[in-house]
């Protein structure tokens, strides 16, 4: 039976929603305070979601650390925007502490040991595009439990049980359906009843979805997360969290198996730093493509003195679009698995390998992708979210995380209750086969066992002086190395204060489908001019979600954007 709370009186679903956020705060003896935007010394979340928002600050005013929060934060974007927030996914979390420590944490998803470079493709050798999306056989190896295990080990200071309860509680007492998750509910709802658990927990009896307002309880996912709040990653790798998806793969035919899980483990890789502007970037290093392509784009732009040159204008635009073009075709070429193929990181980023490319903009004139990057043989909406986290001592986390598609492979496995990724779809589907609608067949990133498929998730932290300024990341597929670059020139090089730049409208160059596909929101004049220099412009709704924070080093006050394109919300400790 549904059980609802209201439908269209909105007065009425602010006061339940009230009343369980009351009744959350209580539980945890704790005041937090929330805002789409917000100022604050005692630290502050910048999330999609406001209730994960405000768990992570209830952390930091418990005495949490930035690292504290962020486990809390993802264990709780789990049950409250399962479109992205995941168990059943990967990404990556950088962290640089107030003592000057840094880590890059890699929990991305891996291949199952026996898939090989036809992981897609039918007995006639095209790409089998539902196999791809849906389903069992899309499925790499999760790894948010043990990267967030693996970050509480080296960086926690408050109980492991502390932060996944919150979470628990959610989905066993039930949470009011906001706007952002009935929509997407709504929109997917076909897909999800491919599936029976899926269906039984998203879907009424009837097959419609949970509408704004209805009480969604998710019984099975607060199992889940009551075996991990007791046992820690443990019984989700070889105990049974494992053992249940390991047989519903075995009863489709599937090649995730046990053993793939019991073999699972995060990597702590060096942080890639860059230098933009005498500030010091931290960013992911592969099979991240997101940290190397940054770097290439601000080194590629850096002396063109953009300020200079009269603010982000159409020329700074189309200037910013040919960097993008070319780190891009870098990316097709070289990138993948670093534990699997050779990726010459220190060559892509040397000036000598940057200066000739540079060379080759023209400031009038756009290029032709063709000029860069591997062979084209012929013609031919991502489901991450992301999240900023500054404590009051200092401490910064940058997490980016996925199952890949909106709701991921759409695919739940029965006991489990939370959905898994279909993120082995991001291997490149066909070897040798690059188009110019930008799919990739280069060899760096075919699926192999264990492989790790190359990422777009560019979580970044800037510094200055040994001091945090700025975190910031976004989802959005390829788009998000465009945004989160765009954010970082923004308020590096052209001091725009943090909210204007994440609400300016946004671009991306992929280097093929060479285009650039810009916001609605976009000044026509300056797409105009875009067109008059060669390029082909083409309208997208929106691009990213960039949930950020700013830190005055000085004072120590933090400055919390959340995006608006989503239902983004920053909350912090209550009093300064």
């Amino acid at each position: 039976m549904r059980s609802i709370v209201c439908t269209r009186i909105a007065g009425a679903l602010l006061l339940v929603y009230s009343t369980i956020v009351a009744a959350a705060r209580a539980q945890s003896a704790v005041a937090v305070r929330g805002a789409p935007e917000l100022e604050s010394k005692r630290g502050v979340v910048a999330c999609v979601e406001r209730r994960a928002a405000e768990i992570g600050a209830a952390v930091l005013a418990e005495g949490g650390n930035a690292v504290d929060a962020a486990v809390a934060v993802a264990f709780a974007l789990a049950v409250t925007y399962p479109e992205a927030g995941n168990l059943g996914g990967g990404g990556f979390m950088l962290v640089a502490l107030a003592d000057g420590r840094t880590a890059a944490i890699d929990y991305r998803e891996t291949a199952p040991r026996r898939a090989d470079e036809r992981l897609f493709l039918d007995a006639n050798g095209a790409v089998d595009s539902q196999r791809r999306e849906f389903g069992h056989h899309a499925v790499g190896v999760p790894g948010t439990v043990a990267g967030l295990a693996e970050a509480h080990r080296l960086f926690g200071t408050r109980p492991w049980t502390e932060l996944v309860a919150p979470a628990r509680r959610l989905a066993a007492d039930g949470l009011v359906v906001q706007p952002a998750l009935a929509a997407g509910l709504a929109e997917y709802a076909v897909d999800l009843a491919r599936f029976a658990a899926s269906r039984a927990q998203f879907l009424h009896a009837d097959g419609t979805p949970y509408d704004v307002g209805e009480t969604l309880v998710q019984a099975d996912l607060a199992n889940t997360l009551r075996w991990i709040e007791e046992g820690g990653a443990a019984p989700f790798y070889d105990g049974p969290i494992a053992a249940l998806i390991a047989a519903e793969m075995a009863h489709a035919g599937a090649l995730l198996d046990a053993r793939d899980f019991a073999a699972y483990r995060p990597v702590v890789r060096d942080v890639l730093v860059a230098r933009f502007r005498g500030h010091e970037l931290l960013l992911m290093p592969p099979p991240s493509s997101g940290g190397i392509a940054l770097a290439q784009m601000l080194a590629l732009l850096e002396p063109f003195a953009l300020r200079e040159r009269g603010g982000f204008d159409a020329s700074a635009r189309h200037l910013f679009a040919e960097s993008s073009r070319r780190a891009f075709a870098d990316r097709a070429q070289w990138l993948g698995d670093p534990e699997a193929t050779a990726i010459p990181v220190e060559q892509l980023l040397s000036e000598a390998h940057l200066a000739p490319r540079r060379a080759s903009i023209e400031p009038e004139r756009a290029s032709a992708s063709a000029e860069f990057g591997p062979p084209v043989t012929e013609t031919d909406a991502g489901a991450t979210t992301h999240f900023s986290i500054i404590d009051g001592a200092g401490n910064a986390v940058a997490n980016t995380y996925t199952i890949e598609e909106r709701f991921g492979s759409k695919l739940i496995a029965p006991g489990t209750g939370f959905l898994l990724n279909n993120e082995l779809q991001d291997f490149n589907p066909k070897p040798g086969r690059t188009t110019r609608d930008g799919q990739i067949g280069t060899a760096a990133n075919l699926a192999r066992g264990g492989r790790r498929p190359l990422s777009s998730m560019t979580p970044c932290i800037v510094r200055r002086d040994g001091e945090v300024v700025l975190v910031t990341g976004s989802p959005g597929g390829r788009t998000i190395i465009s945004t989160v670059t765009q954010i970082v020139l923004d308020v590096l090089e052209f001091e725009t204060p943090l909210a204007a730049a994440v609400a300016r409208p946004r671009q991306h160059h992929g280097w093929f489908p060479d285009q650039i596909g810009i916001e609605q929101a976009f000044d026509p004049a300056t797409a105009e001019a875009l067109r008059r220099l060669g390029h082909v412009v083409q309208l997208r709704t929106r691009q990213g979600d960039a949930h950020s924070i700013e830190r005055d080093p000085a004072s120590g006050r933090l400055h919390g954007v959340a995006d608006r394109r989503t239902e983004g919300w920053c909350a912090a400790p209550t009093g300064e």
